[in-house]
């Protein structure tokens, strides 16, 4: 409050505004944390499961009688997920310290930064696609409620992640809405993959 005063400003108090961070530091809540999980084992973990998703769809698509479309987009999203998080893992952490540097190397940091949201994006519009494709099938099948809200989360997810592709994540929609909506048509479409017949 002294700095604003300094400076000329009026600082104007909310009741919830934080005026004091003692009380936060070790208040009430002080000893409610997350737990600490190593961010290399977390990573490797959806790095693996990736892998594996990306060998399953794979022997789905050889194998599929229909949903090819949907099976191989799922194989090339789980692909591009293995390499977003593989660059999560072995460039996040020089990027950010020469992010914090400065100069030529923070335009260089940027970049692998954005890259990693490309392919994450990416990822996202392929489920969405997928996802658009199962549930439009589920749908001609007579499975109309969760057929229907695939094919709807699959187009928003696949329309949300390709304008954050185009515009960046500083475009005019904001990135945890593309996330979101990838998400839940991806949860979707686990539900329909789970109750196709070995048929197809």
């Amino acid at each position: 409050i002294g700095t604003l005063l300094k400076m000329g400003a009026v600082p104007i108090i909310n009741e919830n505004d934080s005026i004091a961070t003692t009380e936060i530091r070790k208040g009430e809540g002080a000893n409610i944390t997350a737990p600490e999980v190593d961010r290399q084992i977390l990573w490797g973990l959806e790095a693996l499961l990736f892998v594996v998703l990306a060998a399953l769809a794979g022997s789905a698509l050889a194998m599929a009688k229909r949903y090819t479309l949907a099976f191989s987009a799922i194989a090339f999203s789980a692909v591009l997920n293995v390499v977003q998080v593989g660059v999560g893992l072995v460039q996040f952490g020089p990027a950010r310290d020469a992010s914090q540097a400065g100069g030529e190397l923070a335009v260089l940091a940027g970049s692998i930064f954005a890259f990693s949201f490309f392919a994450y994006y990416a990822a996202k519009v392929l489920l969405g696609l997928a996802a658009l494709v199962i549930g439009m099938g589920k749908m001609g099948e007579g499975s109309r409620a969760l057929g229907g809200l695939t094919a709807l989360a699959g187009g928003v997810a696949l329309a949300a992640n390709a304008i954050l592709i185009m515009f960046g994540r500083d475009g005019f929609l904001p990135s945890p809405v593309a996330g979101a909506s990838g998400v839940v048509a991806t949860l979707l479409l686990a539900s329909c993959l789970f109750s196709l017949n070995n048929d197809d």
